[in-house]
């Protein structure tokens, strides 16, 4: 077989790595993107030419103008969980396989909400910035989070771990998520006005779907204790940005925290990531070499398969994707 990753030279060291392409090669003859930039459409097509996978970093999306030009492609591989930016059904209707990676990066998001809370607990960022440009910011009395209530808005596995992490601080943890089942001595289930009226800090890790779109309003941000924080480390939508950026403009939150957001690539819109009261990182929530390297070695087993001619794990559309007979996969 012969593979496209997508990896810009300065995306590659993080997101997929050496080991992972030395893995990659025991299966397939790999082109890397030499071209500086994030492809898309027929640029893509032209650049995978004669390939028959494209192993594809999250930035890059995979429009329909892709698999109409790319006549030799045979798989889509995402080397993430996130498919939202793939036309599935432009990919079916092509006939090409589309696949998603598992989720490798668990406790690294959960490890980075545990790190903006400090920070946004504490003033660390805020404070630390004024000291090195020789401004002593005044003293004010931080939250100390063995008597805070953390408030988890979604209960899946992120949330899960990061209530692991928040009660070996001693804190009171509420768990709001109607398709969860939250154990005993997990998290106290709650309804969403009482976690956002009980919470010391909020943090969104919903599902995003079109019925949790801007879950996060007026409304929500209101409903939250004065003097509280919010923390986002699920998608962008979920959060009204205009909504939030009053909350804080009022004074009625204290300070927020993102790694996601409306920008490209899901990182967190310039406006608030300037604000003194919002500490910013660049969606790096999974960015650890063990996340990294999770997914990509995804990737490299389903070209693995492939390549033996067997269906690989993490296909979403396998009953429309024709071209598989190709490599003698499907009747």
């Amino acid at each position: 077989m012969k593979v496209y990753l997508t990896h810009t030279d300065e995306a590659f060291a993080g997101y997929f790595g050496d080991r992972a392409l030395a893995a990659l090669r025991e299966h397939a003859e790999v082109v890397r993107n030499t071209s500086g930039r994030v492809l898309a459409g027929a640029a893509l097509a032209e650049a995978a030419a004669g390939c028959q996978a494209i192993i594809a970093h999250r930035a890059t999306p995979g429009l329909a103008e892709t698999f109409a030009a790319a006549p030799d492609l045979v798989a889509f591989l995402r080397g993430a969980v996130d498919v939202s930016t793939i036309d599935l059904p432009a990919a079916s209707e092509a006939g090409v396989l589309v696949t998603q990676a598992t989720p490798g990066f668990v406790d690294a998001v959960a490890e980075l909400g545990i790190g903006l809370m400090i920070d946004l607990a504490r003033g660390i960022s805020h404070a630390g910035a004024a000291w090195q440009h020789s401004a002593a910011p005044p003293a004010r009395p931080g939250l100390q989070l063995s008597t805070a209530t953390l408030g988890l808005l979604g209960y899946g596995r992120i949330a899960r771990r990061m209530a692991v992490l928040a009660r070996a601080f001693g804190m009171r943890v509420l768990a709001h998520d109607p398709e969860a089942t939250i154990a005993d001595g997990e998290a106290e289930p709650v309804s969403l006005p009482a976690l956002l009226a009980g919470a010391d800090v909020v943090v969104c890790l919903a599902a995003a779907t079109p019925e949790t779109a801007d879950l996060m309003n007026a409304a929500a941000f209101a409903a939250m204790r004065r003097g509280s924080f919010f923390i986002n480390l699920a998608r962008g939508e979920l959060v009204d940005e205009a909504a939030l950026e009053a909350a804080l403009e009022s004074g009625h939150l204290a300070g927020a925290a993102m790694d996601v957001g409306r920008a490209p690539d899901q990182k967190p819109s310039p406006r608030l990531a300037r604000r003194p009261d919002v500490v910013a990182t660049p969606h790096i929530g999974g960015l650890t070499r063990e996340a990294a390297e999770h997914q990509a070695m995804d990737t490299v087993r389903q070209v693995a398969a492939l390549a033996a001619g067997r269906m690989p794990e993490g296909a979403l559309n396998p009953e429309a994707a024709h071209r598989l007979r190709r490599l003698g996969i499907g009747g």
